[in-house]
């Protein structure tokens, strides 16, 4: 049992490694951090209701994982074919455009879950 529990908290410490090194290496994770801190700042701020914040940790993991998945390949790619190679760029091009179509689909979300508040905030300050 005990080298059971050794073996998980080293399968975690190789994890939150592999975060601090897409953290370090790719600039669109900075991005991804800046948008996650405002949008976690503004859900706590608006009072979000439990589905509210259920939509939006979804959308946050959905984004996280699929740069984290990104950058995994991009790695793999350098690694397998250090010079340029069509099929290499085609891959990374179709991988980098999961991480658009995800973030697309988070910033709909947000809409959803964000756009009542804005809307009362605009209705609020014309009245």
């Amino acid at each position: 049992m005990i080298e059971f529990i050794f073996n998980r908290i080293k399968s975690i410490n190789h994890a939150s490694h592999g975060i601090f090194i897409m953290l370090k290496h790719e600039h669109n994770a900075w991005i991804h951090m800046l948008a996650t801190v405002a949008v976690c700042s503004a859900g706590l701020y608006l009072k979000l209701s439990n589905n509210e914040w259920c939509l939006i940790v979804l959308a946050v993991v959905a984004v996280w994982t699929a740069e984290a998945l990104n950058t995994a390949l991009e790695f793999l790619a350098d690694v397998a074919s250090p010079d340029f190679h069509p099929m290499i760029e085609k891959a990374k091009d179709v991988a980098a455009g999961g991480v658009l179509i995800t973030s697309i689909g988070s910033v709909i979300i947000a809409g959803f879950v964000f756009g009542p508040y804005i809307m009362t905030l605009f209705t609020l300050s014309r009245g």
